[in-house]
């Protein structure tokens, strides 16, 4: 095997920190690669730099490539989703006007209770609540949009659903241009420590095991350089692996913080990677488990589950056909080309590749249990359950 360099695109996240940290601390290296890291601006940009083969593959929303099978938001050929770089990160934030104007009316910001933080925002805000998301296609718009419809808003008809790149997600709730957030880490801490916001809810407290981002590359790439595509993606499950355990936070950190990534001081990236969040101004703290995972509870395993409630969400709100958006979706999210290429490195597999989302309310032993994977608590904060099954 020769040496292969790949340019690969992220946007400056922690959840960015696979590809990041194959690069550096050498599993690209392993599978004779070298990751030429291209940072983005904002996603339109990334997708962009993605379909027209600037870069081989991506940090990606997962909701993109569901997207883009559905024919929405633009974009050039298929996209496919490989492998999940990572399970939840997002946090939810409002103003500090409409912060106090919630806790005025009683409410705690106890940072876990869903459904009582959503009535409150609410009744706060009433209609026409304005809230930032990175990109239309995203799971944080795709989980505000189920979390307040749950709870009776009228959406989208009375949410004001406005793009802003993340880093400039802080300043763009200072300078009242939206009254709520939901965004990736480092963002939502960055809003808490310049003091524009409050944070409100981690996404995990809406779904406790939503899929956030996926690795992404165009589908006729990977079918062209499928060697390659498998070096990439051992090369990332292993750094994903690296990062799920806790002793190596301290070095990620530092590594994310870095001017080339982030930008930030260690610390910030820190309070991700760990769950420890401050979660106000005045220096209130939430301790939130299963915060961001990369690896644990098969988090990077491509469920076409997953890919189907997205697709389902998009067809009910824009509608399109059910069983095609679902047939289309479940196609992009690779769990065939994650068999071929990871059992291999010793990536544990469940025995099929649906599960019902949200049916879960502990752990339980995956479908098939002669494989003895245990999988994580995966409820929504309402108790719905999806069940990808057709016609279900």
């Amino acid at each position: 095997m020769s040496g292969v360099v790949l340019p690969l695109g992220f946007i400056p996240l922690v959840d960015a920190a696979p590809l990041i940290v194959a690069q550096e601390l050498g599993f690209a290296e392993e599978e004779r690669l070298t990751f030429e890291l291209r940072r983005a601006a904002s996603w339109s940009m990334l997708r962009d730099m993605l379909s027209f083969g600037q870069v081989a593959a991506a940090h990606m929303l997962a909701p993109v490539p569901v997207a883009t099978a559905l024919g929405l938001g633009g974009g050039a050929g298929q996209l496919d989703a490989l492998q999940v770089l990572s399970v939840n990160g997002n946090v939810i934030g409002v103003s500090r006007a409409l912060a106090a104007r919630m806790r005025e009316a009683g409410h705690g910001f106890d940072f876990a209770d869903a459904a009582a933080a959503g009535r409150a925002l609410i009744a706060a805000a009433g209609e026409g609540l304005r809230i930032g998301v990175p990109f239309p296609f995203s799971m944080h718009a795709e989980l505000l949009y189920y979390w307040l419809g749950a709870l009776g808003f009228r959406v989208p008809q009375d949410l004001a659903v406005r793009t802003v790149p993340p880093p400039q997600m802080a300043a763009a709730l200072a300078t009242d241009e939206i009254d709520a957030f939901c965004v990736g880490e480092p963002w939502g801490s960055i809003a808490v420590a310049t003091g524009a916001g409050d944070l409100l809810l981690p996404g995990s407290a809406i779904w406790s095991f939503a899929p956030e981002k996926v690795l992404a590359t165009r589908h006729d790439w990977a079918e062209r350089e499928p060697e390659v595509a498998g070096r990439l993606m051992r090369a990332i499950w292993r750094a994903g692996r690296w990062l799920g355990d806790p002793a190596n936070r301290i070095t990620a950190s530092e590594i994310l913080a870095r001017p080339q990534y982030l930008d930030l001081p260690a610390e910030v990236p820190e309070r991700g990677l760990a769950g420890d969040l401050v979660i106000s101004p005045e220096g209130a703290e939430a301790q939130v488990p299963g915060f961001l995972e990369f690896h644990a509870g098969l988090a990077a395993f491509p469920w076409r589950s997953q890919a189907a409630w997205i697709g389902a969400r998009m067809a009910a709100r824009l509608g399109l056909d059910r069983n095609e958006a679902l047939e289309a979706a479940r196609a992009v999210f690779r769990s065939d080309l994650y068999r071929r290429n990871l059992a291999g490195a010793g990536a544990e597999m469940p025995a099929t590749s649906d599960k019902v989302e949200g049916g879960a309310e502990a752990p339980i032993l995956a479908a098939g249990g002669a494989s003895g994977v245990i999988l994580p608590r995966n409820r929504f904060f309402d108790g719905g359950i999806f069940d990808p099954a057709p016609g279900s």
